[in-house]
């Protein structure tokens, strides 16, 4: 498994009313397979799944990556480190399903058929093939987010972080991602809200008014997380 580490990182959004703290005074290693992240709107997940692939960069400490710091060497790491956001619609940049899946790879320096076989596994995999001439845009919310998750997929990233997934999805949709979040390769760090999702992950961490405060299992990360919010 990759290793993350997290060394004395905090985080300011600069406002036109000044710093605004987003994260403070983190250390945390992540080695395991499955981490889910937990906490309140406004807590600090958000920002702290960010810094793991270099979308921001720490105001002071360090994020590495197997030894690869986010902040001077962010290309090698975001081709490491895959991110989903909560709304596909941010991620889906070209105009049919098939055409999104192979941009991604266009920095692979891969030649014309191994992008062909990686897109078409794709297609099979998430189960877009009839979609494939689809215009992307006019996908269901459902196969917004497979696609989404298909286009960083076929990069073949090292680590996938997920930023709240299932917001928009149905019930259908949330169970059919789960179940491929669980049948992964890669690492993978989620942030929820949704605690079904997570149940079987080794390690859960719980964020609170931007600081990190609960490290733990999952079922004993929820049961923090409750008594801090209800």
């Amino acid at each position: 498994m990759p290793v993350i580490d997290v060394s004395g990182v905090s985080h300011d959004y600069r406002l036109n009313t000044g710093a605004h703290p987003a994260l403070r005074d983190l250390d945390v290693r992540l080695t395991e397979s499955r981490v889910a992240v937990l906490g309140a709107n406004g807590s600090g997940k958000s920002t702290f799944a960010r810094l793991l692939n270099g979308l921001i960069v720490p105001t002071t400490g360090h994020v590495t990556v197997d030894g690869l710091d986010t902040a001077k060497d962010g290309k090698e790491v975001r081709r490491r480190v895959g991110f989903c956001f909560t709304d596909p619609d941010a991620q889906i940049l070209m105009p049919t399903v098939e055409e999104d899946l192979a941009f991604g790879l266009r920095r692979h320096k891969l030649d014309k058929g191994q992008v062909a076989e990686r897109v078409e596994a794709a297609l099979v995999r998430f189960g877009l093939v009839d979609h494939r001439d689809h215009p992307a845009h006019l996908l269901s919310g459902g196969q917004k987010q497979l696609l989404a998750l298909a286009a960083v997929l076929v990069t073949e990233p090292a680590v996938l972080v997920m930023d709240e997934p299932a917001t928009l999805l149905d019930l259908a949709n949330t169970e059919r991602m789960r179940l491929l979040v669980e049948a992964l390769d890669q690492q993978v760090i989620l942030v929820t809200h949704h605690f079904d999702l997570v149940a079987s992950f080794e390690r859960a961490l719980v964020f609170h008014e931007t600081r990190l405060v609960f490290d733990g299992p999952p079922a004993d990360a929820v049961e923090a997380y409750r008594r801090l919010v209800l």
